[in-house]
């Protein structure tokens, strides 16, 4: 006798409505896709006790006949598609025909529908995947679905349930993605007898936000756009300071529908680099319109991944969205009064009572800055110590230094010996590259500035600003870290050191793009273990990696590289070989691109270590440089760390504070 059996249909129906049906939420989620396919323009959701008793789905799309209901919850029914043809250009979210045999088969189920130009509508109720009755039933236009007692008949499946609570959390999750996808149509979710959704249905991407996810998220967006060989990227991305600790706030629409893509969340979270903490995850409602000859949506039983035939154009075009629209972006975040956790970076020494030793080092700081701006009525040397810009970006400079101890105001020997801990460069690695670089755009910046600087500019008695050109008002710091600014009706709080620490890593960010990649050649090969497919990847973008300053030669289980870019440092090679080759493997990131985030990675330290510090004084026109800096270029909005440059109260916050208004 045969080991082989034919299964009977009901129970290939159950095999197969556990790829589809899971929990509650999977059932909302084909319903609502089968509403939004009908051409509804509202749709309803409610649901008691997380759907697992009570699920019912109302739209007003263009109803089933009476004719087609006992057919449509028949395994592959389907009105969507007709031919294999119609596979590569899918464009509606339903295509299988498995929904709704799934629901049927592991639940009761009723079915009421309508079309409009029939004068009653009808009613299908079915149990288990059988077929009780279909009727003639009054029924407004459109379709109505009601899922009872979900996994009645399977209680295998039943037990790996949720509570209720979490149930009906999936369920909103489910809700919020698909009304985020269709802004033009009204959706409503109703919990246990409560609203907890309700969408204006207006097509406005930002009004649907804001009833989803509520005003301060909302508020704290940017809109992008961007097209490139025949894809657009479209939407919103949050602001650096909306961030999350995971990645359960990043929204794909491939063609209006959501899915889970790994390029496009690799592509925003790497044009993220610089601007968040590496720990934090952006936010974004992102929208890409794409051939649909040019997508794979067939290749996950949820329908939520989908495969690209061009995996490195969508990278790049949604990079560069997300890139440009952080780059112009100027909100910066207001001030609030909320209790946060203490947090305190390398860069923060701030003086505190009791700490002797941090007042002591302040004190010797601002006697060595005395010393060299002392003697106003000089005028020459007065004159270039306040007025050249480059006192901003070099503390002191090491002619000026010596300049100073030669004369016969002499700083203590405490002083000189806080400088050189803290401002005197020390000499670079020789292996790593970056520093120097950076050194000879900082000298760059400063032999430049001396040479625009001219000797007849009268010395700045105080810190205030020319209102009559910036149009704003230093009015004082707190602290010796926070510098208060105000500008027209709004009052700017500035964190001294992070808005330093920013414009520096702009200046050697821009300098390094002027320098001519070069190679720096290995007295002995780096060998690096490899897998087949991540050499292959290699092999196949060998020009571009290349080009990018590595030489290398392939072994049979291993990389022989012989030459790596200038200002990459030997013992990081093989991590960065093996980060490139996953990231063109996977279509997640380019051989450009991944070096020139290891540059800006390893600039971090050199313009935080360049910066002035939080919780020390310094000269009044040291603060006003930076200041200065900070107004006329607002798209400095945050540290290269991700931590904020400056927050915003204004006038009629604060007048409402204080009960004025």
């Amino acid at each position: 006798m045969g080991k082989i059996n034919v299964l009977s249909f009901a129970v290939a129906n159950l095999i197969a409505a556990g790829e589809v049906v899971d929990r509650p939420s999977s059932v909302i989620k084909e319903l609502l896709e089968n509403s939004i396919d009908s051409g509804a323009s509202a749709i309803t959701v409610e649901i008691q006790n997380g759907g697992v008793t009570y699920m019912r789905v109302t739209d007003n799309g263009c109803g089933i006949s009476k004719e087609d209901l006992p057919v449509a919850i028949r395994r592959h029914a389907t009105s969507k598609i007709k031919d294999a043809e119609d596979l590569d250009g899918i464009i509606t979210l339903g295509f299988r025909g498995e929904a709704l045999a799934a629901i049927a088969s592991v639940s009761d189920m009723r079915i009421i529908s309508k079309q409009r130009d029939s004068a009653v509508g009808a009613i299908l109720e079915a149990s288990g995947g059988n077929i009780l009755s279909v009727s003639d039933r009054p029924a407004a236009d459109g379709t109505t679905v009601i899922v009872e007692n979900l996994f009645a008949n399977v209680p295998a499946r039943k037990k790996f349930l949720k509570k209720d609570v979490t149930e009906a959390m999936s369920v909103s999750a489910v809700v919020e993605k698909i009304a985020l996808s269709r802004p033009d149509i009204f959706f409503k979710l109703i919990i246990d007898g409560n609203v907890k959704i309700e969408t204006t249905g207006d097509g406005s991407l930002k009004n649907t936000v804001y009833a989803v996810f509520g005003r301060e998220f909302a508020g704290k967006l940017i809109e992008t756009k961007l097209s490139e060989g025949g894809v657009t990227v479209r939407g919103f991305i949050g602001r650096p300071d909306n961030i999350r600790a995971n990645r359960n706030q990043q929204n794909f629409f491939i063609n209006g529908r959501f899915v889970k893509s790994r390029t496009a969340s690799a592509a925003v979270e790497q044009a993220y680099t610089s601007y968040i903490a590496s720990e934090r995850f952006p936010c974004c409602i992102l929208f890409l319109d794409i051939d649909p000859a040019l997508v794979d949506v067939n290749v996950h039983p949820a329908k939520l991944e989908v495969k690209f035939s061009n995996e490195k154009l969508i990278f790049e075009t949604v990079y560069y969205a997300v890139r440009e629209a952080l780059e112009g972006n100027t909100a910066r975040p207001d001030v609030s009064l909320k209790p946060s956790a203490k947090r305190v970076s390398d860069a923060q020494r701030p003086i505190e009572d009791g700490k002797t030793e941090s007042l002591k080092s302040a004190q010797l700081q601002a006697e060595l800055y005395r010393s060299i701006t002392a003697d106003q009525a000089s005028g020459e040397k007065a004159a270039r110590v306040a007025a050249k810009p480059e006192t901003a970006f070099a503390h002191v400079t090491s002619e000026e230094y010596r300049k100073t101890f030669a004369e016969e105001k002499k700083p203590s020997a405490e002083a000189k010996a806080v400088y050189e801990k803290d401002f005197v460069k020390a000499e670079p690695k020789a292996e790593n590259k970056v520093a120097e670089k950076a050194e000879r755009i900082i000298e760059k910046s400063l032999s430049e500035s001396k040479a625009q600087t001219s000797p007849t500019v009268e010395p700045i008695a105080s810190a205030e600003p020319q209102l009559e050109s910036l149009q704003y008002r230093i009015v004082g710091e707190v602290f010796h870290s926070y510098v208060i600014v105000e500008s027209g009706s709004e009052m700017l709080l500035i964190d001294k050191h992070a808005a330093h620490e920013r414009i520096i890593f702009e200046q050697l960010k821009a300098g390094l793009k002027d320098i001519k990649v070069t190679s720096q050649m290995l007295m002995l090969p780096i060998e690096i273990m490899m897998t087949s497919d991540e050499l292959q990847a290699i092999s196949d973008y060998r020009a571009e990696i290349e080009a990018t300053g590595f030489e290398f030669s392939f072994g049979r289980y291993a990389l022989s590289v012989s030459a790596i870019p200038e200002g990459i440092a030997p013992d990081g090679v093989a991590d960065m070989i093996l980060v490139m080759a996953e990231r063109l493997k996977s279509g997640t990131g380019t051989a450009g691109l991944t070096r020139d985030i290891a540059f800006e990675k390893a600039l971090y330290q050199a313009s935080c270590k360049a910066a002035i510090k939080a919780g020390r004084e310094y000269s009044p026109a040291q603060i006003k440089t930076i200041v200065d800096k900070l107004m006329q270029i607002p798209d400095i909005t945050v540290c290269p760390h991700g931590r904020p440059v400056a927050m915003v109260l204004d006038k009629k916050n604060l007048d409402r504070q204080f009960e004025r208004t």
